[in-house]
This record gives C-alpha cells, structure tokens and sequence, in this order.
C-alpha cells in the first residue's frame, strides 16, 4: 500500500502530519511525498488545500488513487492509524 502526501515547504499542518504519518508502526505502508511547488498542475490543484493524502493502489499497468480526508491537526498518532485502517478495509 503507499500513501500520497500532497505537502509544501514551510507548510506546518504538513509537516506535522508527515511526521505524525512516519510514527504509525502496526500499519504496513510507503509514504510519498509530492512537493506541489514541483508541478504547475499539482500547485494549481492544492495550493489552499495541502496538506492532502490519496491511498494509492497498484493492479498491474493501472493505478487508482483515492482521496483520503484530511484529519485534524489535533489527532493522535493512534487516531491517525486508526483512520487509515478504516479505508484500507475498503
């Protein structure tokens, strides 16, 4: 499973969460982190709503990613896992 971390520079909420994402250990995933400062289109798309997380599911050529919601800044660790579970039992 890998998640996606739309995210940039200097962006507190985001780095926040990335740490908060890295400190999950029951839970077996790879975290990507997309510089939206990178890309016009990934800019365009999340300069006022970064930080944002996609579950991102391989199956052969084909890939689906699915937006995640965006937790509160205020969530544990503990929250944070248990929310990821919920959309991977999907």
């Amino acid at each position: 499973m890998q998640l996606i971390l739309y995210s940039k520079p200097g962006c507190h909420l985001c780095e926040g969460l990335q740490e908060k994402l890295e400190q999950i250990q029951n839970l077996s995933f790879e975290l990507e982190i997309r510089d939206i400062t990178t890309r016009e289109d990934w800019f365009a798309a999340y300069e006022y709503e970064v930080p944002v997380i996609y579950l991102s599911n391989r199956r052969g050529a084909e890939e689906e990613e699915k937006l995640l919601p965006r937790p509160s800044p205020r969530a544990s660790v503990q929250q944070l896992e248990q929310m990821l579970r919920k959309y991977l039992a999907n």
